[in-house]
C-alpha cells in the first residue's frame, strides 16, 4: 500500500511540475496589455461591434470613467484602438474603434488561452 501512495505521489509531482511550465509558460507569452480584465473587456467588445462610444462601454462594463478612461488608454497607446473625440451637437462625444493590430492581438491572445485550457485538459 504504500509503495501505490508513493507512486500516486510521484505522478501528482509530475502533473505539478507540468501544470508550473505550463504556468510559466504562458506568464511569460501572454499579452499583458490584453490580459487586465477590463481591457480584456474593452477589446473584446470592440471586436463584436463596429465602434463604440465612452457612454456605451461604461454601461457594458459597468464601470467608472476614470477607470474606463485608464485602460481605454493603454489599449491606444499599445495601438490596439482608436479614440475618435468630437462633438454631438454641444455634447463631447468619444468613440472607440478596434484597428487591424488590437483584432491580430486578441486573436493571439484568443489562441493563446484556447491552447493553455487544452493542455490543461490532457493533465
Amino acid at each position: 500500500m504504500a509503495k501505490n501512495l508513493a507512486l500516486k505521489n510521484n505522478g501528482d509531482a509530475k502533473n505539478t511540475l507540468r501544470l508550473e511550465k505550463a504556468a510559466e509558460h504562458v506568464s511569460n507569452d501572454l499579452d499583458k496589455v490584453i490580459h487586465e480584465r477590463m481591457r480584456l473587456g474593452i477589446i473584446s467588445a470592440l471586436a463584436a461591434n463596429e465602434k463604440m462610444s465612452f457612454g456605451d462601454l461604461k454601461k457594458l462594463l459597468d464601470t467608472t470613467d476614470g477607470n474606463l478612461s485608464v485602460h481605454a488608454r493603454k489599449l491606444e497607446e499599445a495601438g490596439y484602438v482608436d479614440c475618435k473625440k468630437s462633438f454631438a451637437g454641444r455634447t463631447p462625444l468619444t468613440e472607440y474603434k478596434i484597428t487591424s493590430g488590437g483584432r491580430k492581438a486578441l486573436e493571439r491572445y484568443l489562441d493563446h488561452m484556447e491552447a493553455l485550457i487544452k493542455a490543461m485538459k490532457r493533465v
